[in-house]
């Protein structure tokens, strides 16, 4: 994991706002079942079994996580890799499987060895950056 150090650490907004304005740069929701925090994930680069991400995560400080006027607080920005078997799966569901990739599977390596990492949090940061000056029109404090 590559923590990125930028301006969006600690900036508030109503999560409706700002969820419309990352899925349309390319970032997808996450909330993993949780209703205090969330985070937004964009995929960097993506070979065979191994993808980069940036994720920016956030916590709920008033309202319910998925509602518009949730009002939410970023927290540090990171980039991660993760290492997905991309083979077939015998003992899992062969049903799933049987395209070579399950979606459902564990990856391999939720947190793989990130090479030329100066590259990868210089890519997080520029999107970090682009999304923020997107944002700059909203009330975010």
């Amino acid at each position: 994991m590559l923590k990125l150090h930028t301006d969006i650490e600690g900036k508030q907004a109503y999560f409706g706002d700002v969820k419309k304005i990352f899925k349309s740069n390319g970032f997808t929701f996450c909330s993993n079942f949780e209703y205090h925090k969330g985070k937004f994930d964009m995929v960097l680069c993506r070979e065979g079994g191994e993808t980069i991400y940036i994720r920016i995560p956030f916590d709920v400080l008033k309202g319910e996580l998925d509602r518009p006027k949730a009002f939410i607080q970023f927290g540090q920005p990171y980039v991660i890799k993760h290492v997905v078997n991309t083979g077939l799966d015998w003992d899992g569901n062969s049903l799933l499987t049987t395209t070579g990739f399950n979606q459902f599977q564990e990856p391999l390596d939720k947190d793989g060895n990130i090479l030329d990492k100066s590259r990868w949090e210089e890519a997080g940061e520029q999107q970090v950056h682009h999304v923020m000056s997107v944002m700059k029109n909203l009330k975010i404090s």
